[in-house]
């Protein structure tokens, strides 16, 4: 079955549930994780799972939820996936570790979080985990803004990983919209202490849990109103903490996921929307930001067509045979990550600039390799597409930098650029593919247009 594919959505923050308990290992399994399905079922609403994936995925129903859980038992492990075939998108994981631990676990990330803009969904939310921990004795609990977590620095906070495993939840490191203590964690902080937080929200569980919900609504926790109520509650519960302190980190913090719209050079502006999909929401318009002040330098990599460089090899044919090989080497080099290199088009340059920024290609593979492969393939392949979509003619040369294409009154240089580009990650911008070849098309285009006249 075909859920939806997350890097297929627009970008959007989402909410991230974390669910850490424990269960009995001595009970039925299906008994044991019938509370677990029946919250679900009763309040997840509008993000219901429709598919369930164990070792295989199946339609959801109790029926293929149970053989699911029997199949992952069979294989040693139980981790049952919860997914949905339309938005709102989820990403959903039951785990159950086996004694001496015992532990159940639970993730959910449900996208967009505007999903949970109204109080029906968020009160649904709240009374689902109130269930599980209910029947498995929590250890922690926390629902949030994905993004938000990450500017807080989830999920070690400032320990390095090794510290954050080994000391865990020992202490409230952050205020989530929703949070449920268990019961170390409330001896650590104070039972009365807890229980008369100012929130939205404060509830005494079974098992010795506490749970505090900050706000009415998790999608609204940006607002001021909210972040004053998290930096009230978080100031009560840390009381060596500055109000003002912690208030102000909020309001950076909500600064930062603030909308910015793209203002892109034009010639640059498809690959520079292409390089923000592998940044994370929460750093997404920072970078925008940046990319609006960013200016590319222009290309250089040219001359007047009366300055060009005369041919100076014996067989110009051979030679261009040559360009050709070592563009096609750029095709095998490229061509299972970027298809469209095969077409060589303008967009297949633009899909080039963004699989090598994807992958860091300059500082991900030596230099030695790149200045010996890469640059002359790549460069070859530059020019390539320059005469096939520009009616451009080589001029070749002995030396590879050298070796010009002519477009209308200019001349490019295709392998100088190549070195310039792959040169560093930032050069991958500054010294783009994309760029050179919009560039080139736009003077053919004024100097047709000049010829006409």
């Amino acid at each position: 079955m075909k859920v939806v594919r997350w890097h297929e959505l627009k970008p959007a923050d989402s909410l991230r549930l974390f669910f850490e308990g424990a269960f009995d290992s001595k009970a039925n399994s299906e008994r044991e994780l019938e509370p677990f399905l029946q919250a679900l079922e009763a309040c997840a609403g509008g993000w219901m799972p429709d598919v369930v994936k164990g070792t295989r995925s199946h339609k959801y129903s109790r029926a293929t939820f149970r053989k699911a859980t029997e199949q992952e038992r069979d294989s040693g492990d139980l981790s049952i996936g919860l997914y949905r075939t339309r938005a709102p998108a989820l990403d959903m994981t039951l785990w159950l570790e086996p004694p001496p631990s015992s532990e159940l676990m639970i993730t959910a990330k449900v996208h967009p979080l505007s999903t949970f803009a109204g109080a029906e969904h968020c009160d649904g939310l709240v009374d689902m985990v109130r269930a599980w921990a209910a029947h498995y004795p929590v250890t922690h609990c926390w629902a949030h803004s994905t993004a938000d977590n990450d500017l807080a620095g989830a999920p070690y906070y400032g320990r390095d990983e090794e510290t954050a495993r080994q000391d865990g939840f020992d202490r409230i490191y952050e205020l989530s919209w929703l949070n449920i203590f268990g019961p170390k964690l409330v001896e650590t902080v104070g039972r009365e202490r807890l229980l008369s937080t100012p929130a939205h929200r404060v509830e005494a569980l079974p098992h010795g849990a506490i749970l505090l919900v900050t706000w009415p609504t998790a999608a609204d926790f940006a607002s001021d109103e909210a972040r004053q109520a998290q930096a009230r509650a978080f100031v009560h519960l840390r009381p060596e903490l500055d109000y003002a302190t912690v208030l102000r980190t909020l309001r950076e913090r909500s600064a930062e996921l603030t909308p910015v719209e793209p203002r892109f050079p034009p010639d640059m502006a498809g690959l520079l929307e292409r390089t923000l999909e592998r940044t994370a929401f929460s750093q997404r318009y920072r970078r925008i930001a940046e990319l609006n002040a960013w200016t590319p330098p222009e290309p250089e990599e040219w001359l007047p067509a009366s300055a060009c460089l005369p041919m100076d090899v014996e067989d110009a044919q051979r030679e261009k045979e040559h360009y050709a090989y070592l563009a096609e080497r750029c095709v095998a080099l490229l061509h299972t990550e970027v298809p469209s290199v095969f077409q060589e088009t303008p967009e297949s340059l633009t899909d080039a600039d963004a699989y090598f920024w994807k992958e860091e290609f300059p500082q991900t593979r030596s230099r030695e390799a790149i200045e010996e492969h890469a640059v002359p393939a790549v460069g070859a392949y530059l020019g390539e597409v320059l005469v096939r979509n520009l009616g451009g003619q080589w001029i070749p040369r002995r030396k590879l930098e050298e070796a010009q294409v002519r477009v209308g009154q200019r001349v490019w240089l295709p392998f100088l650029r190549a070195r310039r580009y792959l040169r560093s990650n930032p050069s991958l911008l500054d010294y783009s593919l994309t760029q050179l070849y919009r560039v080139a098309a736009r003077f053919q285009s004024e100097d047709t247009g000049r010829h006409r006249d």
